[in-house]
């Protein structure tokens, strides 16, 4: 199996899930968002985990084609420059998050960003290609 369809099978369903998630849960999230911004440790491992993510994502898939893989090669480059600036500059990015995630509307948009991201990953992923 070519590994963008690997990854949009991997990647497309935990975006959708993280997705409808949010739209069910926005004042939670919200908050979620807030008390993680708080802990610098919160901040650092997600940020470790992000570059982690995005590495192997590279790794995997990394080109830059005109087809709907590159929206792979486009989450693995996000995941690996947010991963960098949370580890290398933990307060400006908290402050930042804080900032852009402070009602329940900003988070909406995030969601609905995240939920079609995720449905058209699964589409991609899982449409005439056989495992």
């Amino acid at each position: 199996m070519p590994p963008a369809i690997l990854i949009a099978r991997l990647v497309g369903p935990v975006f959708a899930t993280l997705g409808i998630g949010i739209l069910c849960n926005l004042t939670l999230y919200t908050d979620m968002v807030g008390q993680a911004t708080t802990i610098p440790t919160l901040v650092y491992l997600f940020g470790a985990m992000s570059l982690a993510a995005g590495i192997a994502i590279l790794h995997g898939h990394h080109a830059w084609t005109a087809d709907w893989r590159v929206v792979v090669t486009i989450i693995g480059w996000l995941l690996v420059i947010g991963g960098v600036l949370r580890i290398v500059l933990p307060r400006l990015i908290a402050n930042v998050a804080t900032t852009v995630y402070s009602g329940p509307g900003a988070m909406a948009v995030a969601g609905v960003i995240v939920l079609i991201i995720g449905g058209y990953l699964s589409f991609e992923g899982y449409r005439r290609h056989s495992a």
